[in-house]
């Protein structure tokens, strides 16, 4: 049996291990994403092949958003970006470079977090993964992540992936 690709079938838990920067808990996400067709041609619109890959939030009826939690102690900030799209939306891939950092504040209390965005070429969907049971995942257009994501941070790195991408001197493509 291949091992490779096993996946822990638990999620992390508890704040032991959290990173916080001057007070603010530190968060890692990923903009999963796909290039539909094998290549694009001159003519091709990156709008046309771009899909992203957007997630339920825990809460039912809080909206869709990308993968993201807790950068702990004991693992790099790529790995925690891996780490939370296998563990939210059952995707593994390569991590690319950092999107940004945005100071954002919790919907759900008055704390401030730090959150670090970069981007996810998709390379294998999961067909079991630690959240399944309460996340839903879909991969949408960029115009409707942006109209379905609930964090306007978030839909900021979409922008930043967008143009990254859109670069000619983008080696993504």
């Amino acid at each position: 049996m291949e091992l490779k690709n096993m996946v822990s079938m638990v999620a992390r838990s508890g704040r032991q291990l959290q990173r916080y920067n001057h007070g603010q808990r530190q968060v890692v996400g990923c903009i999963p994403y796909r290039i539909k067709g094998s290549k694009m041609g001159s003519d091709d619109k990156l709008e046309d092949a771009l899909e992203v890959l957007v997630i339920s939030a825990q809460r039912k009826g809080k909206g869709m958003l990308f993968p993201k939690g807790g950068w702990e102690s004991d693992e790099s900030i790529v790995e925690a970006a891996k780490r939370e799209s296998v563990e939210e939306a059952g995707v593994l891939g390569k991590v690319e470079g950092a999107l940004g950092t945005w100071c954002f504040k919790s919907k759900g209390n008055d704390s401030y977090y730090e959150g670090h965005m970069f981007p996810l070429l998709v390379e294998e969907q999961l067909d079991f993964w630690p959240e399944k049971n309460i996340r839903q995942r879909q991969w949408v257009s960029v115009p409707k992540a942006k109209e379905v994501c609930q964090y306007s941070w978030m839909k900021e790195a979409l922008d930043l992936l967008v143009m990254r991408l859109e670069s000619p001197l983008s080696s993504n493509l």
